[in-house]
């Protein structure tokens, strides 16, 4: 039986986290609006803000909830997470204040996995204090996400790797601490077993970035330097045999431990700010008049509104289903990967989602909602890279078809199992003596 419900002593931290996110965290997005903010450690103005609203959130033991319990975390499972994030998706500040922002998260998974100690005490120490940030350099400017494409390399010289090629959208690179960089390290491999993982130091010598990117959220002033995805050349840069995060050729599977939380957390998040542009709409339809009565006593609003709230709970739903399913696989209840195409569902239907609710937002509200003066712009602005992030949505339903084609099995080639004449010969040959009878 699929069961979402959590304790009464749980309820009671989700609902310390709804007030403060609303009450604390969304205040400070009104301070800092700008992204590359939220990353910047030496942004002492912001640092001042958000270190107490940290410590509020250590204190009811919430902070950097992610990791598993053993790798140091509580271990609350994917269905508890995936109700925290939801309330954290409504503020652009809550993963920085509640220890849970990407991709530092996804990272220090990896750390904690296949990391040495060495590696531990100097990066995830501080990564899980909130004291530094993290880059994942994957994708290539003439690859984007596809690994066959990929043309960064490595390669050994005595004990220290060689790291040469570019990455692009390597975001936050500019104020990482260090990198998780995928290189090709066995060129004669399958495409996907061609790639290694290597910890690279921030400040090696050889990493050049060539221009921090902006996305379409971010301000167009050439002035404003709040780039944050960054063009990177790996111009030879030396790191030590340690260096590798896994074994070689295994980039894929070190990359797992780290995709499918992350996209639930994703998926939830996005689900918080779809809840938050829908009460903006109920709030919008009841305090607005026109024609004569308030919007919501017009059909077509309501048409609106009932539509998003229609469409927003089946992916709250699928979400959950998923994080439930993980956590499923986790107790030995499934079999593994049983939510992998779950996953891909989730990242297909996210982005659709996400747009039709915003867009309706922004219509109800009218010039307002084309505005820069409320949440809308942003949620808005940021529809295009959510439709991109995690890879391309069409790959995601390309595995989700192939999933369900195995298990599918060919009918009457010519008209198929539910051929209604076919079948109904067959009822009369199994009702045969009923019908004679009646």
């Amino acid at each position: 039986m699929i069961d979402f419900r959590v304790e009464p002593e749980f309820q009671e931290k989700l609902n310390w986290m709804d007030t403060f996110v609303r009450e604390e965290c969304e205040l400070v997005d009104l301070l800092f609006p700008r992204a590359v903010d939220m990353y910047d450690v030496k942004n002492s103005k912001a640092r001042d803000i958000i270190r107490p609203l940290q410590e509020k959130v250590k204190a009811q033991g919430l902070w950097a909830c992610h990791l598993g319990p053993h790798l140091g975390g509580p271990g609350y499972g994917q269905v508890k997470l995936a109700l925290m994030n939801e309330i954290i998706g409504r503020s652009n500040w809550a993963p920085t204040i509640f220890g849970t922002q990407a991709p530092d998260t996804g990272n220090a998974e990896i750390l904690a996995l296949f990391g040495t100690e060495e590696q531990k005490r100097r990066y995830l120490d501080p990564l899980m204090a909130g004291e530094i940030v993290s880059c994942f350099s994957m994708t290539e400017p003439q690859a984007g996400a596809d690994p066959k494409e990929f043309e960064c390399k490595a390669w050994a010289e005595g004990e220290e790797w060689v790291i040469e090629g570019e990455k692009w959208f390597s975001s936050n690179a500019r104020f990482a601490e260090f990198l998780i960089v995928m290189a090709v390290t066995n060129p004669e491999n399958k495409p996907h077993e061609r790639m290694s993982m290597f910890l690279v130091p921030g400040d090696a010598p050889g990493i050049e970035i060539i221009r921090n990117s902006k996305i379409m959220s971010d301000s167009p002033d050439p002035d404003d330097d709040s780039g944050a995805h960054a063009y990177i050349r790996y111009n030879k840069v030396r790191v030590p045999k340690d260096a590798m995060l896994g074994e070689p050729g295994q980039a894929f599977k070190v990359a797992q431990a780290r995709l499918g939380g992350g996209r639930i957390h994703h998926a939830m998040r996005t689900v918080g700010m779809c809840g938050r542009a829908i009460e903006m709409m109920l709030e919008r339809a009841v305090s607005r008049q026109t024609q004569g009565k308030r919007f919501a006593d017009h059909q077509f609003v309501q048409g609106i509104i009932g539509d998003s709230i229609c469409e927003l709970e089946q992916f709250r739903l699928l979400v959950l289903k998923t994080a439930w399913l993980i956590d499923e696989s986790e107790a030995g209840r499934e079999e593994h990967g049983a939510a992998r195409p779950w996953i891909g569902m989730c990242k297909v239907t996210l982005a659709r989602v996400f747009h039709d609710i915003v867009h309706r937002a922004v219509h109800l509200h009218g010039s307002l909602g084309a505005s820069l003066e409320t949440p809308l712009y942003k949620m808005w602005a940021g529809i295009p890279s959510l439709s991109v992030a995690d890879g391309p949505t069409e790959v995601h339903k390309i595995q989700v078809a192939k999933h369900f084609l195995k298990k599918a099995i060919p009918g009457d080639r010519l008209f198929g199992t539910d051929h209604i004449p076919t079948r109904l010969e067959k009822a009369k040959r199994r009702f045969a003596a009923e019908l004679e009878t009646a």
